[in-house]
């Protein structure tokens, strides 16, 4: 897809009807502390809106604006990488959307490379369309990227068990398993056993 000369945008503004066939990317990236611990993280649906790829990556100590363009790299990579032709790309930072709609000027020199990078990647696509959305709209893919962030600082995410998983249950042991008497447990919950007199 040819970019229009001059005007700094990477693409022309895609066509009213979309394709029948292509690809939603959801797309968020973070900083914590901005430079900081970094990641993206990409949820991929297809026309269908059938999920088809979920994409997350620790960037090390970056800016959220770096996070932001290497999901959007990723998502067009992927595209690409598995023959598609048309993606609309969401995510919730209005910056990086305005810069990819050529309003806003990329003055950052990293941020540059990234953004020809971005460029090169959309003229291989029949069809691309960007838009913003607020955080709100945006949730899985930012919870990729906080997964990313704390999987490459070494943070554990604790989940805390459910009141129900904290119950405690009566059973007796018949031919050596252990039978619940007053509920019922999900399937490979883990327990422990208390023998009671």
């Amino acid at each position: 897809m040819p970019s229009i000369r001059g005007t700094g945008k990477l693409f022309s503004e895609p066509p009213a009807k979309m394709p029948a066939h292509y690809l939603v990317a959801h797309s968020d990236g973070g900083a914590r502390g901005n430079p900081g611990p970094a990641g993206y993280g990409v949820v991929i649906h297809d026309e269908n809106g059938q999920k088809v790829a979920a994409l997350s990556k620790y960037l090390g100590h970056q800016t959220n604006n770096f996070a932001e363009y290497q999901g959007l790299i990723a998502a067009l990579e992927y595209a690409i990488q598995h023959g598609r032709k048309a993606l609309k790309l969401i995510s919730d930072s209005e910056l990086l959307v305005r810069q990819v709609k050529g309003i806003y000027k990329v003055k950052n020199p990293t941020l540059q490379d990234l953004h020809a990078r971005a460029k090169q990647l959309i003229a291989q696509l029949e069809w691309f369309s960007i838009e913003h959305v607020l955080r709100e709209h945006n949730r899985e893919a930012d919870r990729l990227a906080n997964a990313a962030m704390d999987k490459g600082t070494g943070r554990v995410e604790r989940v805390a068990p459910s009141p129900a998983m904290a119950q405690e249950y009566e059973g007796i042991v018949a031919d050596g398993v252990v039978k619940i008497l007053n509920g019922t447990l999900p399937e490979g919950s883990r327990v422990q056993v208390r023998v009671k007199q």
